[in-house]
């Protein structure tokens, strides 16, 4: 899967998350998928459908980015309470 350590990619990660342009592509992609989405007609169900989607998948995508530092943050602990496992 990766090269990294699982303290390595809870860094690499964390690093995304509170990267200015990695936040911003979100809140302008967030912004512009509900605006979309409220701004549909009745008629347009199937793009609503694909809108809601589109926004469950970036819901994912930040969760699994967020759950790597998690992971990360679970390892270090765990290395500091038992460090020969």
């Amino acid at each position: 899967m990766s090269d990294f350590s699982d303290e390595e990619r809870a860094r690499h990660a964390n690093n995304l998350l509170q990267n200015t342009l990695f936040i911003e592509a979100f809140d302008i992609l967030k912004k512009d998928l509900l605006s979309r989405w409220e701004h549909s007609g009745s008629t347009e169900s199937e793009a609503r459908e694909s809108i809601w989607l589109a926004m469950r998948l970036l819901d994912r995508v930040e969760s699994h980015i967020k759950s790597i530092v998690e992971t990360g943050h679970m390892a270090k602990v765990l290395e500091k309470q038992h460090p020969f496992i």
